[in-house]
């Protein structure tokens, strides 16, 4: 009687998860040690992948320990890794596991770059599976049944949680098996079977009889409900309708049974007899209605054997009342079950191969902190190189401090002297030139990489809508246009910055164009550099005096207040603080991230004692600047004033701006050569993700299309053809089928043997044939042939010499091929008795064979009738 239904496992297509994640993990994680790690462990799972999904699994628990770490695993990193179309593609395909496909195409299946999809469907075989096992135990021991029990409600729970959570996991329609109506049903089947090993358990714990039917009736509702879910749809196998159907009326059998016992003890004789009829009346139905399903003559002879002695004591002793099976009060319900949710992690032996990478919303927490924090940092960094800058134009316009240092009029300044000197170590004209040079080609390659990537995307966005537009609604995936807009803007904004950076060039060049003769006189030796410089009146008398103590003091604050600040800039780039630990921390705690809080705090209590200094030092030189400028006024009122003077004073404030420029331009060009190298890097990155996901789309593409392929094979042809009057009506005379009783449950019925076609009537023999003496079979003188009276059915054949042929199936007709044997046939002959060979048969004309010329076959010597034509049997 214990025939419990199992699910079957979904079957899923080989995937490789070690090369997609890994590549995830080389482009967002720094540290060569942390990628070799985190990338062992992406081979690990996919090696976990293949033992679970890769081979056919034992009905055993470990078997179903492999499913659990696997599903376990999934949910792990789940939040450390994008699994999306766009960013970690990967396409999970899994068949539909209750459709056993057709002849010319496959069963169906779905295929999705979805993890939700993957976990949803490994938590299907887990459930499954754990409905095989529990069909498997052996329940005639304790152990059995708690296992069997214990596997149900698990099977219940994994299927119920599918059903709350299978549509905001995939965002589509799902296949029929993990459908919400197929999956609560079949949680509502587990649950009933838990359910009814319990009242196993308790009958062979010999319980009471009042418990054990209330567990029992709980049962038969929990068979009822999942028969009511499915009896209408198609979903499930047809085998499982009359399963369910059966069980319901066997479990509600079982509950009038021993409340039958309990009514006994009660010396209720009448509600006695009363339930053990009901119960008979049940078994009974299920013997004559899904007898080939499930066995119930022991349950049966039990409880007749209860009924006939209950009779006849009631009939004998007590003569009590036996009451209406609608006046018997109903019996009570104790549930023992209920689905065991699905609580993370699943596996007892569970470790989580990526315990040390931090969850993908905390790294994109970090990453946004990361970007405050260099925003932070390059403002104030850009801030100071400003102030500098400025300090720097204002000295040169003033030509300090070369103007307090030319006092012989005829040599080179010692500060112009350190200038050409730091030019010349580092290279000079020639060096600015090579780096103008380097740029136009690292902004080609950049270029052509960012042009074949959209180029990628351009071709597939192409075939897809050229397919769209083939197969219509039944190209069902999303489109190539919607999936690549976060692409085609992470494009657009390299565009943008590749315009950007175009510009800067050319304004690096211009003005390296201008001051460019300038620079190159710093570069020359200090003769040459002497003799370009004009000659002037010395202002000897000017050493020593106040005005210009005054300035070189000034001078010296300023040039500390520069080296402050070189200082000040480095400890704003090395400070470094690791916020994934807070991150982590408010992840843990409230569940969710307030990263804009959080960073602002961290920036303020890590770069505020920085970002003050900076502030300090843009005012001080802002002192300083203006206390030189009015100490500088009045040494140009001390000077004397002539053209040599004023013409020197111009050529050496050019190259102390000259100066300034080069090391401006050095710096600006070297920025910009780093720029574009790490630049090429992010634009890699960009085309391996359009190559990866244009890879994935084609792959989806060619499945999708061997799909079509195979529905429109399995679609018809051509218009269903009519079957012939004798196979779709019954012919007269035949007997006709009995129909079956209804029966409340559908069921699997096997087809009645079709009836042979009617037979048709004898043939008509003409005058010249019926002339000769022939007998009949009894030795009588034959009759007169006689027009036969006409049947439905059969039209009267014409008296000719060749009568009509037996109804059949339509021979075709055209040259070469006669149709039929048109031989007559002699009277009393019965095309449906064979071996007739002792009958005298009249002379009839040759016999033709189809497709051949009517020659005459040779007669045989001595044989007195006309050789016989070859009946094949």
């Amino acid at each position: 009687m214990t025939n419990f239904i199992s699910v079957q496992l979904k079957k899923a297509s080989e995937v490789d998860l070690a090369k997609p994640l890994c590549k995830f993990i080389q482009q967002s994680y720094p540290g060569a040690e942390a990628q070799a790690e985190h990338c062992r462990a992406a081979e690990e799972l996919s090696r976990l992948r293949k033992s679970a999904l890769g081979r056919p699994l034992d009905k055993h628990e470990s078997a179903l320990e492999t499913l659990l770490r696997y599903y376990d695993q999934l949910c792990s990193i789940e939040p450390k890794f994008p699994f999306s179309e766009n960013q970690v593609c990967v396409t999970f395909t899994w068949k539909d596991a209750f459709d056993k496909g057709s002849l010319f195409g496959g069963s169906a299946k779905l295929a999705l770059a979805s993890l939700g999809y993957e976990k949803t469907c490994v938590l299907f075989n887990c459930g499954a599976l754990a409905s095989q096992i529990a069909a498997e135990q052996n329940l005639d021991n304790d152990e059995g049944l708690k296992a069997a029990a214990k596997h149900y409600q698990f099977a219940s729970g994994a299927f119920q949680h599918i059903k709350d959570t299978v549509l905001s996991a995939l965002n589509r329609e799902p296949t029929v098996d993990i459908s919400p109506d197929t999956v609560g049903t079949l949680s509502l089947i587990m649950l009933a079977q838990a359910q009814e090993v319990f009242f196993l358990k308790a009958t062979r714990d010999k319980m009471k009889d009042g418990i054990i039917a209330k567990l029992a009736n709980q049962a038969a509702d929990y068979y009822g409900d999942a028969y009511k879910q499915c009896q209408y749809k198609d979903t499930l196998p047809k085998e499982v309708f009359p399963v369910l159907a059966a069980k319901h009326c066997i479990m509600q059998a079982n509950a009038e049974y021993h409340q039958s016992i309990l009514a006994k003890q009660q010396k209720k004789f009448g509600e006695e007899i009363g339930r053990l009829q009901h119960a008979a009346d049940l078994v009974k139905t299920v013997a004559s209605r899904y007898d080939e399903y499930i066995n119930v003559k022991d349950l049966a002879d039990k409880i007749n054997r209860a009924l006939a002695a209950a009779k006849k004591d009631n009939d004998f002793i007590y003569h009590d009342r036996v009451p209406d099976l609608k006046d018997l009060e109903s019996i009570g319900k104790a549930s023992l079950v209920k689905s065991t949710p699905v609580v993370v992690p699943l596996s007892q032996k569970f470790t989580d191969l990526f315990e040390k990478m931090v969850p993908l919303q905390v790294q994109q927490s970090v990453s946004v902190y990361n970007q405050r924090k260099a925003d932070l940092v390059n403002r104030s960094i850009a801030q100071m190189r400003e102030a500098t800058n400025l300090a720097n134009g204002v000295l040169a316009s003033l030509n300090l401090p070369a103007a307090i240092e030319d006092v012989s009029g005829d040599t080179v300044p010692q500060s112009i002297l350190n200038k050409s000197k730091s030019v010349i170590e580092q290279g000079g004209i020639q060096t600015v030139d090579q780096l103008i040079k380097d740029l136009p080609e690292l902004l080609q390659r950049n270029k052509e990489i960012l042009d074949e990537s959209l180029r990628l995307l351009d071709e597939e966005e192409a075939t897809d809508n050229d397919l769209r537009t083939k197969f219509k609604e039944r190209w069902q995936r999303t489109p190539s246009n919607e999936l690549y807009k976060p692409l085609r803007a992470e494009g657009a904004n390299y565009h943008n910055i590749l315009n950007k950076a175009m510009q800067a060039d050319g304004q690096v060049k211009e003005r390296y164009q201008t001051h460019r003769d300038t620079i190159a006189l710093l570069c020359k030796p200090e003769a040459e550099l002497n003799a370009a410089i004009p000659s002037a009146n010395p202002a000897k008398t000017l050493q020593g005096n106040e005005v210009v103590n005054v300035l070189r003091t000034l001078l010296a604050s300023l040039d500390e207040v520069k080296k402050e600040r070189e200082q000040l800039e480095n400890d704003l780039k090395s400070v470094n603080f690791d916020m994934t630990s807070k991150f982590l921390t408010a992840l843990a705690q409230d569940g969710a991230i307030n990263e804009e809080a959080i960073s602002v705090t961290e920036l303020d209590r890590i770069y505020g004692s920085y970002t003050q200094k900076v502030q300090e030092s843009l005012k001080k030189q802002e002192e300083l600047l203006k206390n030189i400028q009015n100490a500088h006024q009045d040494f140009s009122k001390m000077k004397q004033s002539n053209n040599e003077s004023n013409l020197r004073e111009e050529v050496l404030k050019n190259l102390a701006v000259a100066n300034d420029n080069f090391v401006e331009l050095v710096a600006n060009l070297k920025e910009g050569t780093k720029f574009y190298n790490e630049l090429t890097e992010i634009l890699l990155k960009f085309q391996n993700k359009c190559s990866d996901i244009i890879f994935a789309r084609k792959t989806e593409r060619d499945e999708l299309l061997k799909d079509l392929q195979q529905s429109i094979a399995r679609e018809p042809s051509a218009p269903s053809i009519p079957l012939p009057t004798y196979q779709a009506t019954p012919a007269a005379g035949s007997k006709p089928a009995a129909s079956p009783a209804p029966t409340p449950a559908p069921r699997t019925m096997v087809g009645t043997k079709p009836q042979p076609p009617a037979r048709p009537p004898p043939p008509v023999i003409s005058a010249a044939s019926s002339s000769s003496s022939a007998l009949a079979p009894s030795g009588t003188p034959a009759a007169p042939a006689a027009a036969p009276a006409p049947t439905p059915g059969a039209s009267a054949p014409a008296a000719s010499t060749a009568p009509s042929q037996a109804q059949g199936p339509p021979y075709p007709t055209y040259p070469g091929y006669p149709g039929y044997c048109q031989m007559p046939m002699p009277m009393g002959y019965n095309p449906y008795m064979y071996g007739q060979y002792n009958l005298p048969y009249a002379p009839s004309p040759v016999y033709q064979t189809p497709g051949q010329p009517p020659y005459p076959p040779p007669q045989q010597p001595g044989y007195p009738f006309p050789q016989q034509p070859y009946y094949q049997q």
